[in-house]
């Protein structure tokens, strides 16, 4: 997910993605430690993501463009 695509959600739809990319995050941790995750770069894909909503979230609270 890019940042731009990320900036034109709303609030509520970046908590609603939040929390459908931890549940996926943590499926795929529980994948890799079991030993069924084929492709491993999904994780950090996936923790990026996170870390973007986040980032993205905290500048719209502070109100940085």
């Amino acid at each position: 997910m890019k940042a731009s695509e990320i900036r034109e959600l709303g609030a509520e739809e970046i908590k609603e993605k939040l929390v459908e990319l931890k549940k996926e995050f943590f499926n795929l941790r529980f994948q890799n430690d079991v030993g069924q995750l084929e492709n491993t770069a999904t994780l950090s894909k996936v923790r990026k993501d996170i870390a973007r909503l986040y980032t993205i979230s905290r500048e719209k609270n502070l109100n940085i463009s």
